[in-house]
């Protein structure tokens, strides 16, 4: 994004969100000195409605004096994540001061607050201004071990060793279904990835532009790290051809399911297990079932993130220590009919999130909802790579959301075919031996290749070429002035959605002549 975008955005979110305006959301009725904390949340109704009314509890308890939550809910997290970036962008352009309109970024995955600590670097008077989104914060080593213990679940760490970010929940990704459309198709419930692929899922799927969900995007990256990125990208272009819609909110697809409108979905955790548990029957059986695929997803922690120039700071840092205390941990799995005195649990709403203490899963299992314990359960992916991530966007938007009705044409070929297998596993040009389904299947699972600075082809099936073509492609700190960029475009991601797309509806319209040259032949 070049200089002068970035100012009109800037300047347009100020207007757009500028206090009071942005600032919309849960008021509670506290004191007129009641002190406020406000907080940037994706969070849903329900997390801030518990959090917003436990905290004041504990604050008033703990520091004689009300306290009250302002939330502002912009949108998801990758939206909350782009919103922030160009209001500090713009306010080191012009020469304020940035923030000072919000105190924390609740909720989201440790991707988009990861993100927030990186450096903005703008010149202003010919001299490079920096800062960061997020701010340091410290805890005391006794309080760190004492709610985090090992900095680590599987692969991943549960706060940033450089304190611009802490997680306060675990959450796992997978799969949301509805058990009564799955009997009419008689299908069994989903046990892992591959299920999406089936053939009779045709325009019953329910998915969600990772663009815009920073949930979604990490279930997809799920994908890719756990069954690799060949896999992965198979699995994900069938999903893509079988689904009904890309949605841009992650609540839609359980939403959809349990409504009948899906068969299948994908979501974090707590969303689809939250929809099952609405619609439990007496005995305890649900429409809805929801299931993280067995040692094929990923935990993730929900962090919080101090905001640079937080206008309420000394709130904000006890608004995250209480999150950390058990007290506010028990919010995520108890459940609000909890017959026991000690105080620990929901006012309200079930939660149906994972806490991210681990020694809440020793005392208190027998107190949650979900019988689940994530520190046993969490495995590092087999196919490591945190460049991954930066081709889902654009490869997904180019391969599915571009040409969406060109995909289900090649799709519904290609399972149309004579020769193909009746089965509900995944089928690739590998596993039959027809000519004509084989050539087909061959051009819908290819991969397009994007060219270095010298011209070279590079495909993304390695580790080492997906690491170039990120640093070559995307840097947008090198793109102008100093040339290291391998395109002549202000924006890398763009252009190779662009070139991505492209490629695809060359492959899909490929799929489709070779579908009309095998009926003309038989």
């Amino acid at each position: 994004m070049n200089k002068t975008a970035v100012i009109i955005i800037g300047v347009c979110l100020t207007i757009l969100f500028g206090v009071p305006m942005i600032f919309r959301g849960d008021y509670v009725e506290r004191s007129e000195n009641a002190r406020q904390v406000i907080i940037i949340s994706p969070h849903n109704e329900q997390i801030r409605h518990e959090f917003g009314e436990g905290f004041a509890k504990w604050h008033s308890r703990n520091f004689g004096e009300d306290a009250e939550v302002v939330w502002s809910v912009p949108g998801g997290t990758s939206e909350i994540r782009r919103m922030l970036q160009s209001q500090y962008t713009h306010a080191l352009e012009i020469g304020n001061e940035p923030g000072g309109e919000a105190d924390l970024v609740f909720g989201g995955g440790s991707y988009e607050h990861t993100v927030l600590k990186k450096t903005i670097t703008e010149v202003r008077n010919g001299k490079e201004v920096s800062i960061t989104i997020s701010a340091p914060v410290f805890f005391s080593d006794e309080m760190i071990a004492d709610v985090y213990g090992e900095n680590s679940i599987g692969d991943v760490t549960l706060y940033d060793p450089e304190g611009h970010w802490y997680g306060l929940a675990l959450s796992g990704f997978g799969i949301v279904y509805n058990n009564e459309i799955l009997e009419e198709l008689q299908l069994d419930s989903p046990q892992k990835w591959e299920a999406l692929c089936n053939p009779m899922l045709l325009g019953k799927l329910a998915l969600v532009n990772p663009a815009q969900s920073g949930s979604v995007t990490t279930a997809f990256e799920a994908i890719l790290k756990n069954l690799g990125w060949i896999r992965g990208w198979e699995v994900m272009r069938r999903a893509a051809a079988n689904s009904r819609y890309f949605s841009a909110s992650s609540l839609k697809p359980p939403a959809d399911v349990s409504q009948g409108d899906a068969a299948m979905g994908i979501c974090i955790d707590f969303y689809g297990r939250y929809q099952s548990q609405a619609v439990r029957n007496a005995d305890g059986t649900s429409r809805i079932g929801y299931i993280d695929p067995p040692n094929a997803t990923m935990i993730d922690p929900d962090p919080i993130s101090l905001l640079t120039g937080a206008p309420n700071k000394e709130i904000a840092l006890r608004f995250m220590q209480y999150c950390m205390t058990e007290e506010a941990q028990a919010l995520w799995q108890f459940s609000a009919q909890d017959s026991n005195e000690d105080g620990l649990g929901p006012d309200t709403w079930e939660l149906r999130r994972m806490p991210i203490r681990r020694d809440m899963y020793v005392l208190h299992m027998d107190r949650m909802i979900d019988q689940v314990n994530p520190f046993e359960s969490a495995r590092p992916a087999p196919y490591p790579d945190k460049n991954m991530r930066s081709f889902i966007a654009p490869i997904f938007s180019g391969m599915a959301m571009n040409h969406h009705e060109d995909l289900v044409a090649a799709w519904t070929a290609i399972i149309s075919h004579p020769a193909y297998p009746e089965t509900v596993d995944i089928v690739t040009a590998e596993d039959v031996d027809n000519v004509q389904l084989k050539a087909m299947l061959t051009a819908f699972d290819a991969m397009p290749t994007f060219a270095t600075k010298s011209g070279d082809e590079l495909s993304m099936e390695s580790k080492d070429n997906r690491k170039a073509l990120k640093y070559g492609w995307m840097r947008k700190s090198d793109w102008n002035e100093n040339g290291n960029l391998w395109h002549v475009e202000s924006n890398g991601t763009e252009t190779m959605r662009r070139l991505a797309a492209e490629f695809f509806i060359h492959q899909y319209e490929l799929v489709v002549e070779e579908s009309v040259s095998s009926e003309h032949s038989q």
